[in-house]
């Protein structure tokens, strides 16, 4: 096993991707990660070619390199074949990137992108810090917890997955952007009406078909009580459009659709009175931030680990959860919360109080540590 001398502290490496729900908590703590290790720190990611983290990384300021990789689990034996090709040259250019780069420690948050960078940590003797994003791990959080030095997790439910020796509780970390917005101002930036609810649609960063399909076939009657933020995916977005061409003049103020938010998604999350998404990890940290009750409809081809994490929030009232198969009510459901507001105000207060304001700073310092044991 070869070693990057002792690594450069100034230096952190990051890996993991495929959703934005995993790439957003990662760059949340290379923002702490900077603040604690002072003006000379420095930063690379590597991720998947073609993957939502090259942009991602790039619109953060932080160095990106493409790493090539492939999905394993559930794939046919050609594609297997072809990810293992991939994955093992992945692996030698990981190799040669963290040679180079000479981090001091090497920062994951599961997805396929991770397993040759990862790999190539360890045979550089690079200390390895994993975040779990969801509730329950994935094929590569758990492949690589043996690796692993410390391994933070959004909530204390995800102990039973992984050894527990080396787990510290932090929670989701959050973009500080979230954090402290004022919904009036919110509203205004928008363009949004102030005195009318206003619900939040997502459908995370590719979209969700069948929640975009209960919105637009209940679009008029929603539109009665509310004003919508729809954020439908790329693929959905024209024939929205067009659907929303057809709306009265009052109902087509009352609608927004777009096919991604990035600067003003805090803004969204801010102004939004209810959110209605998939359950992808990113709702265990921005709904609580932002103390956002919320409808979740779990991606039913996603393994268990989307309804483990809509489990959570509905658990302690913060959320409501539906089945996909359940969308011909979902404007019913939406209906009924907005005029109830003592119990949306009840779901807004459950969601806060999961809230980790230091989820990043708490991350970034287990990885200052991490790196300060290399000799």
């Amino acid at each position: 096993m070869t070693s990057v001398a002792s690594g450069n502290p100034s230096r952190l490496a990051v890996a993991g991707g495929g959703t934005a729900g995993h790439v957003y908590p990662a760059l949340s703590v290379v923002a702490a990660w900077k603040k604690m290790a002072g003006t000379e720190a420095e930063v690379l990611y590597l991720g998947s070619k073609g993957g939502i983290e090259k942009d991602l990384a790039e619109r953060s300021g932080t160095s990106f390199m493409g790493i090539q990789s492939g999905p394993l689990r559930g794939k046919s034996p050609r594609v297997i074949a072809r990810s293992a090709g991939h994955l093992t040259w992945g692996l030698g250019q990981a190799w040669r990137a963290l040679r180079t780069f000479q981090p001091q420690a090497l920062l994951t948050t599961g997805g396929y992108s991770s397993i040759p960078v990862a790999l190539a940590g360890r045979i550089h003797r690079i200390p390895l810090v994993l975040y779990l994003p969801d509730i329950e791990p994935g094929w590569a959080i758990r492949l690589l917890a043996p690796l692993a030095q410390r391994i933070a997790v959004t909530s204390a439910a995800s102990k039973t997955y992984l050894p527990n020796d080396k787990i510290t509780e932090t929670g989701y970390p959050v973009r500080e952007e979230i954090w402290g917005r004022e919904k009036a101002e919110a509203r205004r930036r928008l363009g949004l009406k102030p005195e009318l609810p206003a619900v939040l649609v997502l459908g995370g960063s590719r979209g969700a078909r069948s929640i975009n399909r209960a919105i637009s076939e209940n679009m008029e009657m929603l539109l009665q009580v509310c004003q919508v933020i729809h954020v439908c995916g790329t693929e959905d977005e024209h024939w929205l459009r067009e659907r929303a061409s057809c709306l009265d003049v009052t109902s087509a103020d009352r609608y927004a659709v777009h096919p991604y938010l990035h600067a003003e998604f805090a803004l969204a999350l801010a102004a939004a009175d209810l959110a209605v998404s998939r359950a992808g990890a990113s709702v265990l940290g921005e709904y609580p931030a932002a103390g956002l009750p919320s409808i979740l409809v779990p991606y039913p081809y996603a393994g268990s680990h989307q309804m483990k994490n809509a489990y959570f929030l509905s658990q302690t009232g913060a959320a409501l959860i539906m089945r996909n198969g359940q969308m011909a009510s979902l404007h019913i459901a939406i209906k009924e919360l907005l005029q109830n507001p003592k119990r949306l105000a009840r779901m807004a207060r459950e969601a806060k109080a999961l809230s980790r304001p230091r989820a990043a700073q708490d991350i970034a310092a287990m990885l200052i540590e991490a790196g300060g044991t290399r000799g």
